[in-house]
């Protein structure tokens, strides 16, 4: 008997990539999944559009935007209700391999140790250009990092799982039990840094996460286009914090992400001539280093 899976894609504004995501999950051979499509308040006509092109698919409205996190966590409680036995978070801009699932779902079945699983994520305009092959946290300084970023794969990663400090929400497959003990995601963070931190949790509880080479999918992300983005900005500093925060981290980590890092940013921001264009970016960590230290988390005010 296989497992059932609920896969759980967010949907804010995005209605062409979500139709093309609900497409490629079309291809997929495991025999046991079905779909949740959240939408997080879209103005963009979308709840009427998946229903008309993908009919049996499940649609929940949410009345505003509730974040990555949010979004999520209304998803996975609908999932459990209904009895699932894994969650998958797909994120809605991604293509997958017809296998992905099966080769995911193996590897967690595989050891009852093991909480959440993720695949090997590519470029989708690149596709052998790996984005993602799972997670580290650098503790010496404070930070998280991805395992393979524009490497192209050459099997440097093997073919067996392999542990991983975390795997990024694009596409996480989480054990019920796991979140049954965990519980969700942390809704202060609205958006980024939210996996780590969930994966960061589940270790600590005694789960293992896992990243799984066989499984592949391909993300249409832009690095250039989010770094440029001063609400991206926003919410990758000030989440910085509180990830540092909540996982107790250490005084060096601590010293080198606001000294080494984020002093030093603002400083060459504001005095050197070539970096005038990132005003927005310098007045969003501003405010997000602000916002931290007077404990204004979740959604930032005025979006």
């Amino acid at each position: 008997m296989w497992p059932r899976v609920a896969v759980i894609i967010l949907n804010w504004n995005g209605l062409q990539d979500t139709l093309d995501c609900l497409g490629s999950l079309g291809s997929v051979d495991y025999p046991e999944y079905d779909v949740l499509v959240v939408d997080n308040g879209s103005g963009d006509g979308s709840p009427a559009a998946i229903r008309a092109g993908y009919p049996d698919v499940a649609l929940w409205e949410n009345p505003r935007n509730l974040g990555f996190t949010g979004g999520n966590n209304v998803g996975i409680r609908r999932a459990l209700e209904r009895g699932a036995d894994y969650v998958l978070l797909l994120n809605n801009d991604t293509c997958v391999a017809p296998n992905f699932l099966r080769e995911l779902v193996a590897a967690a079945e595989a050891d009852p140790e093991i909480g959440a699983a993720g695949p090997t994520i590519y470029y989708h305009v690149a596709p052998d250009v790996i984005w993602s092959a799972g997670g580290i946290v650098d503790w010496r300084q404070g930070d998280i990092r991805m395992r393979g970023t524009d490497e192209k794969d050459a099997g440097q990663f093997g073919s067996a799982p392999q542990e991983v400090d975390f795997i990024t929400g694009c596409a996480m497959l989480l054990k019920r039990a796991a979140l049954e003990r965990v519980g969700g995601l942390d809704e202060r963070f609205f958006a980024y840094y939210e996996e780590s931190e969930w994966c960061l949790r589940a270790r600590r509880a005694g789960w293992r996460v896992v990243h799984v080479p066989a499984a592949r999918i391909w993300h249409k992300i832009d690095p250039d286009r989010r770094s440029a983005s001063a609400l991206v900005h926003y919410y990758m500093t000030r989440n910085r914090l509180l990830f540092l925060r909540l996982a107790g981290a250490g005084l060096r980590a601590w010293g080198h992400t606001l000294l080494v890092e984020y002093l030093r940013t603002l400083i060459s921001w504001s005095v050197k001539p070539r970096w005038r264009h990132k005003g927005p970016q310098r007045r969003a960590m501003v405010q997000a280093i602000t916002d931290f230290y007077r404990g204004r988390f979740n959604q930032m005010e005025g979006m």
